[in-house]
C-alpha cells in the first residue's frame, strides 16, 4: 500500500493570499466591465470621467471587445481556479495577460486616451498596472503548475 501523503503537493500559504487577492481585484474588473458595458455613460460619469474620457470609451471600435473580454474574464477564471489549485489557471491567466497587453498597446500606441483631468491623473497609470499584475498572475500560476502545487 502507498502512502499518498508524501505523493502531494502541500498548498503553500501564499497561493490562498494571492488567489484571494487577485480575486478581489479581478472581481472588480469584472463589476467594471458590466457596468460600463451595460450602464455606459451614466457609470463613467459616476466614475468621475469627464464628457471627453466618456466619448473616447464610447468610440471604442468593436474588435476591441475582444482583448477587454479576454482580459477580465480570463483574469476572473485564473483567480478561481488557481484558488481551486487547477493548472488551467496557467492558461487563464495568458490569455488575460494577451488581453491586457493588446488593450495597452491600443490605448497607448493605436488610440491614445485624451488626457486625463488633473484629479484623476491615477487613470494614466492604470493600463501599466493592469498588466503589470496580469503578468505577475501568470508568472506566479506558472510557476505554481511547475512546482506541482497546480493539478
Amino acid at each position: 500500500m502507498t502512502d499518498t501523503t508524501s505523493m502531494t503537493t502541500s498548498t503553500p500559504w501564499h497561493l490562498w493570499a494571492v488567489g484571494v487577492v487577485s480575486l478581489l481585484w479581478n472581481a472588480f474588473g469584472g463589476y467594471d466591465f458590466i457596468m460600463t458595458t451595460t450602464q455606459g455613460a451614466a457609470y463613467m460619469r459616476a466614475s468621475g470621467f469627464d464628457q471627453a474620457m466618456i466619448d473616447y470609451f464610447l468610440a471604442m471600435p468593436a474588435w476591441m471587445y475582444g482583448p477587454w473580454i479576454l482580459g477580465v474574464w480570463g483574469a476572473v477564471a485564473g483567480s478561481i481556479l488557481l484558488l481551486l489549485r487547477n493548472k488551467l489557471a496557467v492558461w487563464a491567466f495568458g490569455l488575460s495577460l494577451i488581453g491586457a497587453v493588446i488593450s495597452l498597446i491600443y490605448g497607448q500606441v493605436i488610440n491614445p486616451p485624451p488626457p486625463v483631468p488633473a484629479e484623476m491623473a491615477m487613470m494614466s497609470y492604470m493600463p501599466w498596472v493592469i498588466t503589470a499584475i496580469a503578468a505577475f498572475l501568470a508568472w506566479y500560476a506558472w510557476t505554481m503548475s511547475k512546482k506541482g502545487v497546480l493539478r
